[in-house]
């Protein structure tokens, strides 16, 4: 109920915009992009993070803007099919991980790395929160991302800002 009346009122999106400026700048926002960067170096995978302030008004459901989001992004568009998206929402308080076919993991130990993730921006540990998720899902491409050379790095490292 709350979250709704907030979204009514606009005040969630206005939440959405202020939390994206105040902790996502471009400092924090190059620190996660090496993160990812030295991330990828150890297997196949190919991690995109999508940050959108406010979710638009065509799409109430966050799990399916993620979908949209990964397609417009083409994070299907790698080679070994291994792309994976981490996608914040933050009007919504919503964090959901799309991978693509090449990366068999069982949705719980995704649901597992967005559940911590959510607890730490809940106490407004936003950049170290980031880079734990970053964490959790390297050592989960380590174990499912299909084999291959590491070194390529097909899809971009930097944040999206939505």
């Amino acid at each position: 109920m709350k979250h709704t009346i907030k979204t009514i009122t606009g005040i969630a999106a206005l939440e959405g915009q202020w939390l994206r400026r105040r902790h996502f700048d471009e400092e924090v926002l190059a620190h996660v992009a090496e993160r990812i960067k030295q991330s990828e170096s150890s297997h196949t995978g190919e991690l995109v993070l999508a940050i959108e302030a406010t979710m638009p008004s065509h799409e109430k459901d966050p799990h399916l803007r993620a979908l949209e989001v990964y397609g417009r992004l083409r994070v299907w568009d790698t080679p070994l099919n291994s792309g994976v998206l981490l996608y914040l929402a933050l009007d919504k308080k919503a964090i959901e991980i799309i991978a693509d076919r090449g990366i068999q993991v069982p949705q719980a130990q995704w649901q597992q790395v967005c559940a911590r993730l959510e607890a730490r921006l809940a106490k407004a540990d936003y950049i170290e929160g980031l880079l734990s998720a970053v964490d959790d899902i390297e050592l989960i491409l380590k174990a499912h991302a299909p084999q291959g050379d590491t070194e390529a790095d097909v899809l971009p490292n930097d944040p999206v800002l939505l």
